[in-house]
C-alpha cells in the first residue's frame, strides 16, 4: 500500500506538478491538502483523475481537501465522509480494506487560535474511537503544528511561534497516544533535517531550512509494516513536499 500525503497550496496552480507525479509513483492513497478550489473550478481531468475514485472537499480560494484511492488496488468504491467536526472542508475520510484514511488540513491558528485547538481536540477525541474498537487508522496530511524541537530548523525556532506552541505540540501527543505512530519520525528518529514545509523566501526550501508539519499517522500494527517513507522536497512547487509512506500489507 504505497500513500502520498501533499499540501499543495492550490491544485489548479500545481495541476501538472501533481498529474506527473502520481504518474510516475503510482500511489494507491493520495491525500491532498490546501486545494484552493471547488470541485467545479477543477479541469476535468483533474476532478476524475484516470484511474483513482475521487473525492474533492473544498471551497473557492481557501482551504480544501482531497482523498483518491487507485481503482486497481481497490476496486470497490470507497465510502467517503466528514466526522462533525469537520470545517471549512478541512477533512475527509474513507473507509478502505486495510484501514480507515482521513486526509486532513489542520487550521493555522494564526487568525484564530482558539479553533485550531478545538480541531486538535476533536481529532484526537475521533482517533480514540479506533483505539476503543481495535481497527485501523490513518491520519495523514498538514497538522501545522512541527512535533518537536527536531522538527524546527535552528533557525527557525521561535519559543512563542504558532506552531511551535507546547499547547499545540501537547495536542499531537495525545493523539499520537491513542494508539497511533509517526511514521516517518519512527523510521528515522535521529535524522534532524527531516522538514516537510519551507517558507517561501531566502531559497529555504533549496537550503532545507523548514519545518516538519506533515505527516502520515498510522495505527500501531499497521505502522509497523511501514516499508518506507519519505519527502519528495524536489517535487513541484508548493511551499509543502509530498510525503511518501509504503505499507507491506
Amino acid at each position: 500500500m504505497k500513500l502520498v500525503t501533499w499540501n499543495v497550496n492550490g491544485v489548479r496552480a500545481r495541476q501538472a506538478h501533481v498529474q506527473e507525479f502520481l504518474e510516475r509513483e503510482q500511489p494507491d492513497i493520495v491525500c491532498l491538502q490546501e486545494l484552493k478550489a471547488a470541485p467545479e473550478q477543477l479541469p476535468l481531468w483533474l476532478c476524475q483523475l484516470e484511474g483513482y475514485w475521487c473525492c474533492w472537499h473544498g471551497g473557492k480560494g481557501y482551504s480544501g481537501v482531497g482523498l483518491h484511492v487507485r481503482k486497481a488496488w481497490h476496486p470497490a468504491e470507497p465510502v467517503y465522509a466528514h466526522p462533525a467536526f469537520d470545517f471549512e472542508h478541512r477533512i475527509v475520510i474513507a473507509r478502505l480494506h486495510h484501514a480507515t484514511v482521513a486526509s486532513i488540513y489542520v487550521p493555522n491558528g494564526g487568525k484564530d487560535f482558539a479553533a485550531k485547538i478545538r480541531f486538535l481536540e476533536a481529532l484526537d477525541t475521533y482517533a480514540s474511537e479506533f483505539q476503543n474498537d481495535g481497527s485501523a487508522l490513518v491520519l495523514c496530511g498538514d497538522m501545522n503544528v512541527a512535533r518537536t524541537e527536531m522538527d524546527v530548523h535552528p533557525k527557525e525556532r521561535k519559543p512563542r511561534a504558532i506552531g511551535q506552541l507546547p499547547e499545540e505540540r501537547a495536542l499531537i501527543e495525545r493523539i499520537l497516544s491513542g494508539g497511533l505512530v509517526d511514521v516517518h519520525r519512527e523510521r528515522e528518529p535521529d535524522n534532524p533535517d527531516l522538514f516537510t514545509w519551507w517558507a517561501p523566501w531566502r531559497n529555504l526550501k533549496a537550503r532545507n531550512i523548514g519545518w516538519r508539519l506533515d505527516y502520515v499517522f498510522a495505527s500501531r500494527a499497521l505502522a509497523a509494516r511501514a516499508t518506507q517513507c519519505a519527502v519528495h522536497r524536489d517535487v513541484g512547487t508548493s511551499d509543502h513536499g509530498p510525503v511518501m509512506a509504503t505499507f507491506d500489507v
